[in-house]
């Protein structure tokens, strides 16, 4: 008996397992490099992004979701710990400059509506944009700032993809602001604003339109208030558009599309199955084919190899970071002992 209570304490807990297994922390969803990551991090995320889903997802689904909610917070995490290493982390100035951008153009009760719609308050918000700042002056100084796109390559793109700049049709840039009279949980405008019925519909999209005829920016407008989930995030850009499309739109819509000169709106909004929407035409691009030479088509291409190696280059980072990073994922645990015991 004394020799066994001189045994080694790992010895001891390698024969009694029960009860020698630590405890994740309270609270804890996972660590990085002993940094916490909490339950309430997780469900606080969780209830932004899926809080206004039409029905409750089943319980494994539901957990799927989480368990991505807590992988991309320890990706967050790890940059974030990088950034303050090299000393990248943004500054109070940097932080309220760019508060003040988001509040601009919001009265006060509209700002507070929109941060109760996301469950923030103002701090969270600050600590948000402090995050998410100082990650993108990493990105920047250790990805971005180091990619280079010659002429040469710009050359061999386009000689290998040359077919792909020559339009068969004419195409159309445009943009639109939608505003429909149901509600809709996706829509996601700055100004969480959302028309739910036809008076309010009718109401909303005239006074746009006298907006945009007063010389308000249509992409600001479209940004804070377009109820179109896809298109509003971006200004309400829709990209080029291949003529022969706008056929879909009807004849008259089609028509008045292509009478357009680049910059402006249509003459009115149009009415069509319970929405209304005003288009704005960006630019027109005439059949044919586009030389190397074409300064659109040089800046084309070297945005698309710009994206292509900046994804590449981030994914390859985010795996080094990941492998150097001490990351403790409770959260999955908790669910794989679950999974067992039953």
């Amino acid at each position: 008996m004394r020799t066994f209570a001189f045994l080694p304490f790992a010895f001891v807990c390698a024969i009694a397992l029960t009860g020698c297994k630590s405890a994740p922390p309270a609270n804890v969803a996972a660590t990085v490099n002993s940094r916490p990551i909490t339950n309430e991090d997780v469900e606080k995320h969780f209830q932004l992004n899926f809080a206004d889903a039409k029905s409750r997802p089943a319980d494994d689904q539901m957990m799927i979701q989480k368990l991505e909610i807590v992988r991309t917070l320890i990706d967050n995490e790890i940059m974030l710990q990088r950034a303050e290493k090299l000393s990248l982390m943004a500054t109070d100035a940097d932080v309220e400059a760019k508060f003040n951008e988001l509040k601009s153009g919001y009265t006060q009760e509209e700002f507070q509506k929109t941060l109760d719609a996301r469950k923030m308050t103002v701090a969270d918000l600050k600590a948000q944009l402090r995050r998410d700042m100082s990650v993108q002056k990493l990105i920047n100084k250790e990805i971005t700032s180091q990619i280079s796109i010659s002429d040469s390559q710009i050359a061999e793109f386009y000689n290998a993809n040359k077919e792909a700049f020559n339009l068969a049709e004419p195409q159309i840039h445009l943009a639109q602001i939608v505003v429909t009279a149901n509600s809709d949980p996706n829509v996601r405008n700055l100004k969480n604003d959302d028309a739910t019925t036809e008076d309010q519909a009718k109401n909303k999209i005239q006074a746009l339109d006298a907006r945009l005829r007063q010389g308000e920016d249509f992409a600001m407008l479209a940004q804070n208030f377009s109820e179109d989930p896809q298109s509003a995030a971006n200004g309400g850009d829709l990209g080029f558009i291949p003529q022969s499309a706008l056929e879909q739109a009807g004849k008259d819509v089609r028509n008045m599309i292509l009478q357009l000169p680049p910059g402006q709106i249509t003459p009115k909004p149009i009415a069509s199955q319970g929405s209304y929407r005003i288009f704005k035409v960006m630019s027109k691009e005439p059949a044919g084919q586009r030389e190397l030479n074409d300064p659109k088509v040089q800046q084309r291409i070297r945005e698309t190899l710009l994206n292509r190696r900046d994804q590449l280059l981030r994914a390859a980072y985010y795996e080094v970071a990941r492998n150097e990073a001490k990351v403790q994922n409770f959260f999955a645990a908790k669910i794989t002992e679950s999974s067992s015991k039953k």
